[in-house]
């Protein structure tokens, strides 16, 4: 009979030996090699607006599992690191947080905005 499960999922004990062996077997490393099809897939890092995009959790899950699903297929697969992409939902939140408080962006001018801008981010970035 198979080992029980635990009722807890305890990373700890699991993903550090499952890391170690990507990074012995180069999982997280694609050569050119002209005799695979290559296939890559750019993973956003979470952005300011963390709180408002729990979305990156479940998008990222569905890289992750058609990453490897595509090396498991034989592809010379690579899943690299993007870049943010938030800026605009910023400004909208922090222009709607502005208005809530009965303050016109234009008010501030643009270093005030910054500084709001800045104070969001304080809030909401880092946050998964």
């Amino acid at each position: 009979m198979g080992k029980e499960l635990a009722k807890t999922y305890n990373p700890k004990e699991i993903e550090e030996k499952l890391y170690e062996k990507w990074c012995e077997n180069k999982y997280f490393h694609a050569e050119v090699d002209r005799d695979k099809k290559p296939f890559t897939t750019v993973m956003p890092p979470p952005n300011i607006t963390g709180k408002l995009h729990m979305g990156h959790a479940l998008d990222n899950t569905l890289q992750d599992i058609l990453i490897r699903y595509k090396r498991m297929e034989g592809f010379n697969a690579l899943w690299v690191p993007g870049t943010d992409h938030a800026a605009i939902s910023t400004e909208v939140k922090v222009t709607n947080q502005l208005k809530s408080e009965g303050i016109d962006k234009k008010e501030l001018g643009r270093e005030g905005f910054l500084e709001r801008t800045w104070q969001w981010k304080e809030e909401y970035a880092g946050t998964s």
